[in-house]
């Protein structure tokens, strides 16, 4: 009357045991695979973020620069533009700031601006009036656009 009961305290069978290593080995399995997808989208959002500080830094140093040409002649090199219509064209191989001298661990980023008139401001005609697009192409060839608008009266 006993003996079924003593058997079964003796422990777990090879089957019993191939079984468990198999369904922990499946889970285990999948936890590190999602873990290895959200450390790689996690350098993503950095490069993601780095990408867009780009874009502001020199949205906003253009749109610090006047509409209307001081001097009237287009300058070159950027630590001369003084007006927004200079920065037309720029494409910056490696981050720079305003003077032209390259940010050290972003030189492979890439920057484009475009300034073009526009008459999306209401009562401000066209030839007062520009839009900024900046485009910054990150490591990973992933773009981000960031525009602003500007005018003068």
């Amino acid at each position: 009357m006993f003996r079924g009961s003593s058997r079964a305290a003796r422990g777990v069978t090879l089957i019993e045991l191939v079984v468990a290593i198999t369904i922990v080995s499946i889970a285990a399995v999948a936890v590190i695979g999602a873990m290895s997808v959200v450390s790689a989208r996690s350098a993503d959002a950095m490069i993601r973020q780095q990408a867009v500080a780009l874009a502001e830094a020199y949205l906003e140093e253009i749109l610090l620069k006047p509409v209307v040409d001081p001097d009237g002649i287009a300058e070159t090199g950027r630590a001369n533009f003084d007006d927004v219509d200079d920065y037309n064209g720029l494409v910056d191989v490696g981050a720079r700031d305003q003077l032209g001298n390259t940010i050290t661990n972003l030189g492979s980023y890439t920057v484009s601006v475009a300034v073009v008139p526009t008459n999306a401001l209401s009562g401000v005609p066209s030839s007062a009036a520009r839009r900024i697009d900046i485009t910054v192409t990150n490591p990973a060839g992933t773009n981000v656009l960031l525009s602003g608008y500007t005018a003068s009266y």
